[in-house]
């Protein structure tokens, strides 16, 4: 089968790119013929939030990534469908994540539809985090682009029907599966040697891009707690600021908690991934909003419990009392959950139930999900 992905991939950073090119290679190691077709421009400087879109790694190995598309270049989204339409793929594949571009996205989709192309999208999110006029307009101008979806959460999947009210298209859940190509688990004092930590502390992680939602404010809060600072805890917070950092900064002077928390706060390269992931006990993700998480995928495939609040599709991915705990996004109850968590023996529970729980989320189940809508299409013949 032919596959053509749609969508950000190298020389873009971030998890976008990690999830496209990762299921490129489980298509490719199943003998199918993959291409990822990218941006030449993703977003515009001034409209990205952070310090810059672009990898620092070397190209990933045994992919073929085309870039061709512009975001805001309408002449590109005819260049980029009709290149499509003449490469005849079986599936076409676009992640989605945000209505700004649904114009690019839905007319290439458009374009590629003569082609007799299955056209199925994976949902990162319908309707955005941060929202937008226009933003279900343009969500619904891309729903009507393609013949089939797969939803990462169920809130994802139950907002398919604001934009698909005859639920004539076919939709399904796949959790998001891990992210299992960040290097090898390293031993806890190896990893706290290559970020010059102390050993004698026990160390949470806050981990991913900084954005208001993410409530990394609460977490700040909750770290205030006596109790916290009387286990020796301290935080990292580790991850580029999608935003002004003044607010947080001042936040971390005013609670007078400088001297237990670490700021890491540029963007985590992938091979630098590991080392948080393994000096820390868990993984925490205060999120005032979310649909799913790729940072819970991060934390599974390094075997990480995680502390996170009851928002979106998080606790549909982290069982409560199993792999982690779910909170209220409330900053006394995520301070109540870090303390529980180092009582009671939680730490070896907690752990034994992630590497259980992990089982879950191969890529081969979104592969498959992504045959079985295909399946339910017209386009059933291209099996």
């Amino acid at each position: 089968m032919k596959v053509i992905i749609l969508g950000t991939a190298w020389p873009y950073r971030g998890g976008l790119s990690a999830f496209n090119e990762r299921l490129a290679y489980e298509y490719i190691e199943n003998g199918h013929d993959v291409e990822i077709v990218t941006f030449t421009l993703q977003y515009p400087s001034l409209l990205f939030p952070g310090k810059s879109q672009y990898s620092s790694e070397s190209a990933p190995r045994g992919v073929k990534i085309t870039r061709m598309l512009n975001a805001i270049n309408p002449f590109s989204w005819l260049r980029t469908g009709k290149y499509i339409k003449r490469q005849r793929p079986d599936l076409l594949i676009t992640k989605f994540w945000l209505p700004f571009m649904a114009p690019a996205l839905g007319m290439t989709n458009r374009i590629a539809k003569q082609a007799a192309t299955c056209r199925v999208s994976i949902l990162d999110n319908l309707v955005p985090h941060e929202k937008r006029v226009g933003d279900k307009f343009f969500a619904r101008y891309f729903v009507n682009s393609i013949d089939g979806m797969v939803a990462m959460s169920q809130s994802v999947l139950a907002d398919a029907d604001m934009f698909d009210p005859r639920r004539s298209k076919p939709r399904l859940f796949c959790p998001h599966p891990l992210y299992d190509h960040y290097g090898s688990a390293l031993s806890r004092d190896e990893a706290l040697r290559l970020l010059n930590l102390e050993s004698d502390n026990r160390y949470i992680l806050f981990f991913g891009f900084i954005r208001d939602y993410k409530g990394l404010d609460l977490l700040l809060d909750a770290m205030a707690d006596p109790r916290i600072a009387q286990l020796g805890i301290k935080l990292i917070v580790a991850g580029e600021f999608y935003g002004d950092a003044t607010p947080y900064m001042q936040q971390i002077d005013r609670l007078g908690i400088a001297n237990r928390v670490v700021l890491h706060t540029e963007f985590i390269p992938d091979h630098e991934v590991n080392r948080y992931l393994c000096a820390a006990d868990v993984v925490v993700q205060p999120y005032k909003s979310a649909t799913q998480s790729g940072v819970t995928q991060i934390a599974f495939n390094f075997d990480k419990p995680m502390i996170v609040t009851n928002v979106g599709g998080l606790p549909e991915i982290v069982p409560d009392g199993r792999v982690g705990f779910v909170v209220s996004p409330q900053s006394d109850a995520i301070s109540d959950a870090i303390v529980r968590f180092y009582g009671e023996n939680w730490v070896e529970r907690l752990t034994k139930g992630v590497r259980e729980e992990k089982k879950k989320y191969a890529w081969s189940n979104m592969t498959d999900a992504l045959k079985k809508v295909m399946q339910q299409t017209k386009f059933s013949k291209h099996e």
